[in-house]
């Protein structure tokens, strides 16, 4: 095997004879450039023959010059190697080097950090403390608000009128919880976001809304009516917790003629400086008690002869039925537009009235409702 290798290895290359020599050549790429005799005429009538195009390629021979240009116009090149300044590192200001590159600018100097002090780092600056805030809060203003242990137990020492008393989960204060029950002001107990969202100052968990107006006791307003010859004219409200629906509830009621306004200890619109620019200054006009029981305060009326009537969808009696009295002594109630009146409040009242809807919304707003009710009153008392 290994002499076989080596007699193929060591076998001379032999020259190709002429039959050879013939087929090398008939597999060689062929010129197929036509000769000057086969070239067509250019001086023949008629279109060239096939792709032959004579003048293009006695055009093609010949370099085509190109437009001269201005060299004062032309646009110099940018050379490949730019000498631009590497960049800074990390922790150098970039605005005490010029700048680089093809264009360049004519204000003088270099310019100073935005907002910098002389001697003050951006890093040294006090950071602003986050206190999220209800979108939904129409909170009071800070002349309304106390806050603090100390400063809400001389509040509740006061002759002050304590609309809100907030207190955080949690917290006891046997201080504040003795003179909250002393002067009937419900403590109502909320997380400490609430707080927060009240007010960005220290509260220590504590926080108390002073309310706008002076309350005055029910019986009271009944001892004055009476004095005065008056037909007793109130108006109940349950579940109200907007301050610009009470505000206006407020407005229509001192126009219509009410005496009082009584509204829940608990579950009621705070009575602050929105609710008071909403009444346009009527709640300065009007009487507000603030009763803790709805229940029993029906009950008081009652039994000093006031019928009391609640508005509810539920009702299947028409306000403007010819059988509707609202000419004696009266109290309206009037619920939220979300929830209504409470349950066992329409138990205890005397009879229940709706007002016609004939339109294809199923409800009223509470403002305007009681603004309806209250003038059907005015109107029968007038015609009467």
């Amino acid at each position: 095997m290994e002499n076989r290798r080596n007699t193929r290895l060591n076998k001379p290359t032999t020259r190709p004879d002429d039959s050879s020599s013939d087929e090398a050549d008939a597999r060689r790429p062929r010129d197929f450039t036509r000769s000057e005799a086969d070239q067509p005429d250019a001086d023949r009538s008629g279109l060239p023959v096939g792709r032959s195009r004579p003048s293009v390629r006695q055009e093609a021979d010949e370099p085509r010059p190109r437009p001269e240009a201005d060299d004062a116009a032309r646009p110099e090149r940018r050379p490949y190697n730019n000498d631009r300044p590497k960049r800074p590192q990390s922790g150098s200001d970039r605005r005490d080097q010029p700048r680089s590159g093809g264009y360049s600018s004519d204000r003088p100097g270099p310019k100073k950090p935005y907002n910098a002090r002389p001697g003050q780092d951006r890093n040294d600056r006090p950071k602003r403390e986050y206190h999220p805030k209800d979108e939904n809060s129409t909170g009071p203003s800070s002349e309304e608000m106390v806050y603090g242990i100390q400063s809400v137990i001389e509040t509740l020492k006061s002759d002050q009128q304590i609309d809100k008393l907030y207190m955080e989960i949690g917290l006891s204060n046997p201080d504040i919880q003795n003179l909250a029950f002393q002067n009937r002001v419900t403590i109502q107990r909320v997380p400490v976001d609430k707080l927060n969202r009240l007010t960005r100052k220290n509260h220590q968990g504590v926080v108390c809304l002073v309310a706008a107006v002076t309350y005055v006791k029910l019986s009271n307003v009944m001892a004055d009516v009476h004095e005065r010859g008056e037909t007793p004219f109130l108006l109940l409200l349950d579940r109200i917790t907007d301050v610009r629906n009470f505000g206006a509830i407020a407005r229509t009621a001192e126009c219509a003629g009410v005496q009082c306004i009584v509204i829940p200890g608990k579950g009621s619109a705070a009575i602050n400086s929105d609710a008071m620019k909403t009444s346009s200054g009527a709640l300065n006009h009007i009487s507000v008690c603030r009763e803790f029981d709805l229940v029993d305060t029906i009950a008081f009326l009652q039994k000093s002869g006031v019928q009391v009537v609640a508005c509810t969808e539920k009702s299947h009696r028409d306000l403007y039925t010819l059988n509707n009295d609202l000419t004696g002594p009266l109290a309206i109630v009037m619920g939220s537009e979300e929830d209504g009146i409470s349950p066992e409040i329409l138990r205890a009242v005397d009879g229940h009235i709706k007002i016609p809807l004939l339109g294809t919304v199923g409800s009223l707003n509470v403002s305007v409702a009681t603004g309806v009710m209250l003038y059907e009153v005015v109107r029968q008392r007038s015609v009467n």
